[in-house]
Order: C-alpha cells, then structure tokens, then sequence
C-alpha cells in the first residue's frame, strides 16, 4: 500500500496577488498556485482592491491545490493563513456583502484627518499602547473614513450589522462561511487600536477615534483553532490553524526566533523586523514596535521598519513606463552598467516610512543628463530599495541595535546583483533563504505547530536552510560616494 503524503496548505493573500501553496511535514514546497488581481487608484495616494477579486483569487488558487493534494495522495491536515496587514474591510455580517472596496495599506487618503489628529498627548497615548505612530498606513483611519463616508456603512452600524476585518478576518469569515468573525495578535496590532501590552482592543483609542468595539473581531493567537473551511468551498471541512500578518510570517518562516535575529523581506514593499523576545522596545527613530507572534498567549515582539515601495517600483517600471517585460529583466539590466552616474530615483509614490513618516511626500528622479536612458532609470529603481533599507537599518543602529547578518527573502532579492548590492550599502553580510516562500512558510510552521506536526519552535528551526551568501566588496570611500547622493536626493523629495 502507497504511503499517503501528509501536506499543510498555506494561503498567502498578498498586495498583487492570491496564492496557496502546499507544503510537506519537512516544510518543503511541493505546489504552488497563484493568481494576480486589479490596482485600483481612484485619486491621487488612494490605493483599492476589489474584495471579491481578493475572494474570487483566493477561493480558485484554494481549490487548485486541494485538487494537487489529491493527485499526490495526499491528506491536508491544516490550513494557515498570512496577509498584506492594515488593509480594511467592512461588510454586513448579515449578507456577507461588503460596503466599499478595501482600503490598502499604501493608500494616504488619511493624511489630512491625521496630521489633524495629532497632539503630543495622542501620539504618547498610542505609541505606549499600540507601538505604532498616527499614520494613514494602519487600519484605524481607514475604518472611521469608510464609517464616516460610505452611506450604506453608516446604516448598518446603526443596525449593528457593520463588522470589520483585515484581511485574515475577511478569508476567514468567507471560508467558514461567517462562522468564525475572529483575528491574531499580529494582525491585531497593526490596526492602532490594539493594546499589545493588555492584549485587548483599547476602549481608550475606541472612544477618542468614535470606533465601535462591536465591529471588531475576536483576537487570538497565531497558532489556534480558527474553525473549519466549509465543505461548499473545499469539498470537505479543513480545519483552519493560523492567522499571522505577512511579516511576521515571514519572520517565523525565517526561524527568527531568538532575540536579536532579523528578516528583511522585499516583496512590494520592503519590512525588517527584529526579534526582541518578550520585551517592548519602544524606538525614538520612526521604528515600530509589534507583536512578532503569539503563542499560548504568550507575546513575542519585535521592532519593525517599513519601506513603502521596493518591489512595487519594478512593478511601476513593467506596468506603466513599459520599461521592461519581466521583473528579471532588472538584474540583467543592472548588472550590465559600470555605476549609474549619480541618477536617483526616490520612490516616494505613496509617500516614504522609516524614518520619516512623510504621507506627503512625492516621487523625484534626479541626477538626469543628455546621456540618461532607460537603464539607469530601472537600476536607479534596485538602488533605492538599497538606500531605504540603509535608512531603516541606521535608524535601528540609532537605537542601540547593530544586526551582523540579516535573513533576507521575497520576489525582489532573487535578483543576484541587487542581493549584493544591498550587502554593499548595508555593509552587513546578507543571508538568501533556500525557500523563498518564507511568509507562506511562516503560516504553515504556525498551523503545524498548532495540530502537533512541529512540536516547538527549536523543531521548526531545524527546518531553515541557506541558499546563497552575500558579503560586502565594496570600499569604503564608494559606498559614502553612493550614500551622500542618496542623502540629497531625499532632501529633494522631503522639500515637495
């Protein structure tokens, strides 16, 4: 008789694109299904997604890997589910049908109402309580715009039939078909109105915002009992074992699980977190402090920067400059050109994160001359994913923390030259993971470590392998040179 294949099913709903990939008891990759959906931009910094496009992605890419499993004799012991945080749902609990379309984590349709909202007080009051600053970025605002704007929200508010959910909590809601109204902590603590020191939605944050707490879902650990898909979806129910925000996962997927370690992960945009075990480290650089997982209601937590745009330009490159035709085409580009005469691009498309908060800040090419073409442009694009990250890693210097190595992962770093770039302008030797599917990777661990599959994180750490390693080779004298230019460059964008 055949041995059956014991499989963990990962959903990976990210900001461009719906996946769902099947891993092995080993954590290994065996399938992967994925599908892209629609940008939507209705005004300038807004950023949409259509729910249903997120549903309709995510329920084929779903259903494609079930299908996979069964081709392999296979039998899916647990679901987890990782997400593009701070993006905001609402829909009617009733229905199932949702109010207005989501509202993404780029979007700075709030810049106005926040920089409004902000006093000494409230900024103390929510860095001490949420670990976040008062920003368009996370959830609360998008929440009270789609409160206060959209017609229909505010008559089923007054129904009590209003309920919110990130991205996690919408799957979830439609895969149990609205049996399970319910989120994570790392989730949780990116919407800031979540005390990651209580472990309770903030009643404090609530009332100054106007946010009812009914709306809010239930919070839990990564690892938990989340309930079971429903068996119109998936032919039979699975249970579902984990919810954890993007980074995060990423950061499990990484095996970063003692204090100190680090991920940097450049999909569309790029995030470093660094584990700081069970302690708070409140950061006076623009650093966010997070919840980086919990389990058995226990916090981990972490300091995190944020980049805006990394991947994303090179989507901006592909999609509207028609520069190139594949993402690849960047590295061959690159790595052609001896140096790329003093051209920068700062990406400032959805305004700039670590360390300067700006939501107003703009996108500026500069350094151009007669002999400028289109492949500067597109390696001035890599260069500035290089310089943001060098930004975020010396505001975390700044902050009493030098990494010796980062773990790096993502679409954008396996790309050869850009992973050495960045060691170069980082001066910190790079570390490529073999599985690049490390956020995947994260919410499978937390599934399997949940059903007993993994028996402890020092289990799953045995899991981790390298693919590539890169060193600094540049002088010193060159990296200032690059890292001056930068530096006026972003004066340029901060000026607009």
């Amino acid at each position: 008789m055949k041995k059956i294949n014991k499989f963990i099913v990962a959903i990976d709903q990210g900001t461009t694109s719906s996946r769902a990939l099947l891993f092995n008891e080993s954590g290994q990759p065996i399938y992967k299904s994925q599908l892209e959906f629609k940008q939507y931009f209705p005004k300038n910094g807004w950023v949409e997604h259509n729910p249903e496009d997120i549903w309709k992605t995510t329920k084929k890419v779903l259903v494609d890997v079930i299908k996979k499993s069964k081709k392999l004799r296979g039998n899916i012991l647990s679901i987890g589910i990782t997400n593009q945080r701070e993006t905001t749902i609402l829909w009617d609990k009733v229905t199932g049908r949702t109010v207005y379309n989501a509202i993404v984590w780029q979007d700075r349709r709030t810049t106005d109402f926040c920089k409004k909202f902000k006093n000494k007080k409230r900024e103390n009051l929510i860095k001490k309580n949420t670990g976040l600053l008062i920003d368009p970025y996370f959830s609360a605002t998008k929440i009270k715009w789609i409160i206060e704007n959209v017609d229909n929200a505010k008559k089923l508010l007054k129904k009590r039939r209003l309920i919110f959910g990130t991205i996690d909590t919408f799957l979830l809601w439609r895969l149990t078909k609205g049996n399970t109204h319910a989120t994570d902590a790392t989730n949780a603590c990116r919407t800031m109105l979540y005390n990651i020191s209580t472990n309770k939605w903030d009643e404090k944050i609530l009332k100054i915002l106007n946010i009812p707490k009914h709306i809010l879902p239930v919070v839990k650990n990564s690892s938990d009992d989340f309930g079971f898909t429903h068996k119109s979806i998936t032919g039979k129910p699975y249970p579902i074992n984990s919810l954890v925000g993007d980074q995060q996962a990423a950061t499990i997927g990484q095996c970063c699980f003692k204090k100190g370690s680090i991920k940097s992960t450049y999909g569309t945009g790029a995030f470093a977190l660094m584990n700081t075990g069970y302690r708070k480290i409140y950061s006076k650089n623009g650093l966010l402090t997070t919840i980086c997982y919990r389990i058995k209601n226990k916090n981990t937590y972490a300091l995190e920067g944020s980049i805006f745009i990394a991947g994303a330009g090179v989507q901006w490159l592909r999609d509207k400059m028609k520069l190139i035709k594949i993402s690849s085409d960047t590295e061959k580009v690159a790595s052609k050109l001896k140096s790329n005469n003093q051209v920068y691009l700062v990406p400032a498309f959805v305004g700039l994160g670590v360390p300067y908060w700006n939501s107003k800040a703009r996108g500026l090419i500069c350094g151009l001359t007669r002999d400028t073409g289109a492949e500067q442009i597109i390696r001035a694009v890599l260069e500035s994913t290089a310089y943001q990250s060098y930004d975020l890693f010396k505001a975390m210097e700044k902050d009493g923390l030098s990494p010796k190595i980062i773990k790096v992962d993502g679409g954008m770093v396996k790309n050869n030259w850009l992973s050495q770039f960045l060691s170069d302008v980082l001066n910190i030797k790079i570390y490529r993971s073999k599985t690049d599917e490390t956020t995947a990777l994260g919410a499978a661990f937390m599934a399997g470590l949940k059903i007993g599959l993994f028996k402890s994180l020092n289990d799953i750490s045995k899991k981790w392998k390298i693919d590539k390693k890169f060193s600094p080779q540049i002088k010193k004298i060159d990296r200032q040179k690059l890292l001056i230019g930068w530096s006026k460059a972003i004066k340029k964008t901060l000026i607009h």
